[in-house]
């Protein structure tokens, strides 16, 4: 690396990691396009250096962890699908295979920059969530080697409680989780997947997720198979507003989505609002005007109705709320109502709030399908 671009390097990593909500690194953008291609190494590093954030864990309120692995890529991305239509995780990763030496170097190095020692001996659970930017369980995207690598070293820290994973459902297998807990004993284990909505003409055709109720239903089962003599869990990511969604359908979708998942025997659900990706075809509609994210009030109207319906604990995601490419509802309230959801995840309360605006949402509710077109899409072009 030249001293030039060494010193633009060390100008953006600085910008990145003081500032990173304004900035997503991207192989394509100008800007940074010539030392993004030297060192994304240590883009990855700035990428994962988060500070502990409380969550809640099985065992109550605690303390979580997030380590992102480096990867090719989510498979499903990568091949001829071109992945899901508001998922961009596949910008921030390496796109080729990575030798399980430099993964397992990493790993270790983020995992030393945090002070969970500390947290555990003051009495707090700790929990590890471990993304891939795709599938976890995926042997081409996680290798074996670099996986039971990441998985002991875990198992022989007695201060991590639980061990947090994100997988496609069809990488939920037998052999897999046979492998794992041969490695981690009793330590918590949760598979979270991305079912984003029980209806499957949404999923498959508005979300492109590729993969139907009963490859999901079955990855379920397996997990509660395994209930009976290890300690896993699971989580079911709600996807809140799918493109080509009223905002009535989409609330409707979420709630009916949280039962679905109870009734299967869910751990728990997750639910994640849009909010818009550089790069996917969700940004094309929304630079369009033919699609927004879902009002704040709308996530409000999901995750009350969800606690009121379903038993299991209900999350509600706040990443993006109140900025321009994230729910939204007006200056006045964006702010207070992110932290009453983010409180209420703690508790799984109600949430109660009232604003002007809330009368704007109503309208936009109760007559959002009047203009909606009756024109079945056979097909909608990426380009």
């Amino acid at each position: 690396m030249t001293s030039d671009i060494r010193h633009k390097y060390h100008s953006f990593l600085a910008d990145y990691i003081t500032n990173p909500g304004k900035m997503q690194i991207r192989p394509f953008d100008k800007k940074y396009e010539i030392w993004y291609s030297v060192s994304k190494e240590l883009i990855f590093h700035a990428q994962i250096r988060q500070p502990e954030t409380e969550d809640l864990l099985y065992s109550g309120k605690g303390k979580t962890i997030f380590l992102i692995l480096p990867t090719p890529g989510c498979s499903w991305a990568l091949g001829p699908s071109g992945g899901c239509t508001m998922c961009s995780y596949i910008s921030d990763c390496y796109l080729k295979p990575i030798e399980n030496s430099k993964i397992i170097e990493l790993f270790e190095k983020e995992l030393s920059k945090w002070d969970y020692k500390e947290d555990y001996e003051n009495g707090d659970k700790i929990a590890i969530k471990l993304f891939a930017s795709g599938s976890f369980l995926n042997p081409e995207e996680v290798p074996k080697e670099a996986r039971d690598y990441v998985l002991k070293k875990l198992a022989n820290m007695d201060e991590i409680s639980e061990i947090v994973v994100e997988s496609r459902p069809e990488y939920v297998k037998e052999e897999v989780l046979d492998e794992i807990f041969d490695i981690i004993g009793d330590k918590l284990f949760e598979i979270s997947i991305g079912l984003e909505t029980s209806n499957e003409e949404t999923r498959l055709n508005k979300i492109n997720k590729g993969f139907n109720n009963k490859t999901f239903e079955k990855a379920i089962n397996l997990i509660k198979e395994y209930k009976t003599k290890h300690n896993i869990k699971s989580k079911a990511y709600i996807f809140v507003k799918p493109i080509l969604l009223s905002e009535q359908e989409a609330i409707d979708e979420a709630i009916e989505t949280a039962s679905y998942c109870e009734n299967l025997g869910v751990d728990r659900v997750s639910c994640c609002p849009a909010t818009i990706h550089r790069g996917t075809l969700i940004e094309r509609l929304w630079r369009r005007g033919s699609y927004n994210p879902p009002w704040i009030w709308s996530t409000i109207e999901v995750i009350n109705t969800i606690r009121q319906n379903v038993k299991i604990p209900a999350l509600m995601d706040t990443s993006g709320f109140g900025s321009r490419r994230g729910p939204y509802n007006c200056k006045k309230c964006n702010k207070e109502l992110k932290h009453r959801i983010i409180d209420s995840n703690f508790d799984q309360s109600q949430i109660e709030y009232d604003c002007e605006c809330k009368k704007e949402w109503i309208a936009e509710v109760k007559f959002s399908d009047l203009n909606k077109s009756k024109t079945p899409i056979k097909h909608l072009p990426l380009y």
